[in-house]
């Protein structure tokens, strides 16, 4: 997850290649302070470098934004539009991923026709303010178990426990400090991916 704070606007569009780089498959572009032609402007950017290299850019929040500069699609909170009316907007080719805490939410989200679910956090982070209880590898599981659609974890993620929360039931993980916050983005990234793979080759 490509998050202006905490890579800082100098910075994210460099970090972001640099995540690429390092086996990135999807991007998401978070930029909660910027204003909206601020915003704009770093999502052309970001839609040009991962276009490059074809990897899917998702917008988060602002559906406006991701139309303008043609993103892949849009992940959307709690607080957000719904999903049915984001998809009315967007069509039916955009992908709309949701943030979910709990089990109704997974299974309100699936139902209304998300593409994916952001599940977390697993475990305590910093990186937002307004955080939730974390659920931890069963909250994981128990997520696992009412939906369908790929999920995504986030929250306190990193190469030392990408392992188990994949082995949990996720089909993938987020992260933001894991990889933004770090000296070399490249080898963090290579860190993550390798974690992950080491399940199917055990």
């Amino acid at each position: 997850m490509a998050d202006v704070e905490v890579a800082g606007g100098k910075y994210i569009i460099s970090a972001l290649e640099q995540a690429i780089e390092g086996g990135v498959s999807l991007v998401q572009l978070r930029a909660k302070k910027l204003k909206t032609h601020e915003f704009f402007e770093l999502s052309l950017k970001a839609r040009e470098s991962t276009k490059k290299k074809s990897i899917p850019l998702i917008i988060n929040d602002r559906i406006d934004i991701a139309l303008s500069c043609k993103a892949d699609g849009v992940h959307l909170g709690q607080e957000d539009l719904p999903v049915s009316y984001a998809r009315k907007i967007l069509g039916e080719k955009k992908l709309i991923g949701v943030s979910v805490n709990t089990e109704n939410e997974a299974e309100e989200a699936e139902k209304r026709g998300a593409d994916y679910l952001g599940v977390g956090p697993i475990y305590f982070t910093q990186t937002k303010k307004d955080i939730k209880p974390p659920l931890g590898l069963e909250g994981l599981r128990e997520i696992r178990k009412r939906v369908r659609i790929p999920i995504l974890a986030i929250g306190g993620i990193n190469a030392e426990n990408a392992r188990e929360i994949i082995e949990a039931g996720a089909d993938g993980i987020a992260v933001v400090s894991a990889i933004l916050a770090t000296e070399n983005t490249i080898k963090a990234t290579r860190e993550l991916a390798q974690a992950i793979r080491q399940k199917g080759n055990d």
